[in-house]
């Protein structure tokens, strides 16, 4: 399998708890836009209260393996390792919606738009955070 992360449909990322246990979970990825990280970097959105923004906090470490919707990776599959940062900026959350949809396409802003009506009818809707990824050499 010689796909590139930013290139996969989803992928399992994988964040690190403080005993060093990993903890995977399938995300949309996609290469950054201009304007957030640097060229080369990758994009992913989530909720700002979510566990994996939390562990990234107190641990930047991330890893990368395609898989399927559900998470199921292949026994085969390559894993990049890099480091994640939070972006909760709102002009940051919104780049990376916009490199999100870009990808996607018609599935993310499908998605996007239920979402600008649940953020208008209900106040506690969760905020969003983007996770930007710069991948080890």
């Amino acid at each position: 399998m010689s796909i590139e992360p930013g290139r996969a449909r989803y992928v399992s990322l994988t964040t690190f708890r403080a005993s060093g246990q990993g903890v995977s979970t399938p995300v949309w990825i996609a290469p950054t836009v201009a304007g957030l990280g640097e060229p080369g970097d990758l994009v992913v959105i989530s909720e700002l209260d979510t566990w994996k923004v939390k562990r990234l906090r107190k641990d930047s470490r991330v890893e990368l393996r395609p898989c399927d919707m559900r998470g199921r990776v292949e026994a085969d599959a390559p894993t990049w390792t890099g480091q994640g940062r939070i972006a909760a900026e709102p002009e940051d959350v919104r780049l990376v919606k916009r490199a999100i949809g870009d990808k996607y396409g018609w599935w993310y802003h499908a998605f996007a738009a239920v979402e600008r009506v649940m953020v208008r009818v209900r106040p506690s809707y969760p905020a969003r955070a983007g996770i930007i990824i710069t991948l080890d050499s």
